[in-house]
């Protein structure tokens, strides 16, 4: 089998963490056993495969925090009430953006908007973009400065 390149093999493996962590929060079930029956029937190298570990270990452990975040960047939506999908793209974003420093905030903000046109609705895209893009302002300090002067 060919290797495959890096940002393939990230994207696919934010679609796994997705899909684990979208079937946790709606059955309840453990995300670290969902997380290794998904990754037991994929054909993906180790690093893709630690990778996926982490995004869902990652949102799972930082859930407090990464939830208030998104309650802070989207008043009007209670988490709760985020459709699922959605709010799970937001939560390994803002994971991979806030904790993990793991990719340009730009490139986590284009692969979250990818998976929203993949797994979500017409409007998730927009909704994700939205979000993630309010936190890469609170993250950058002139963009910030400014925002506090208009206050």
């Amino acid at each position: 089998m060919a290797q495959k390149k890096a940002p393939l093999l990230r994207r696919e493996a934010r679609g796994l963490a997705l899909q684990a962590l979208y079937e946790s929060d709606a059955s309840d079930h453990p995300p670290e056993a969902t997380v290794e029956r998904l990754l037991a029937e994929a054909t993906m190298e180790t690093g893709g495969k630690d990778f996926t570990r982490d995004l869902v270990s990652g949102s799972i452990a930082n859930l407090n925090g990464i939830d208030r975040l998104i309650k802070e960047l989207a008043p009007a939506w209670p988490v709760e009430q985020i459709p699922m999908v959605d709010r799970n793209i937001l939560r390994i974003a803002i994971y991979e953006m806030r904790y993990k420093h793991s990719a340009p905030p730009k490139v986590v903000i284009n692969e979250a908007v990818e998976l929203a046109k993949t797994f979500g609705s017409r409007s998730s895209p927009r909704f994700v973009n939205g979000v993630l893009g309010s936190l890469m302002d609170m993250d950058d300090p002139v963009t910030e400065a400014s925002r506090r002067q208009k206050r």
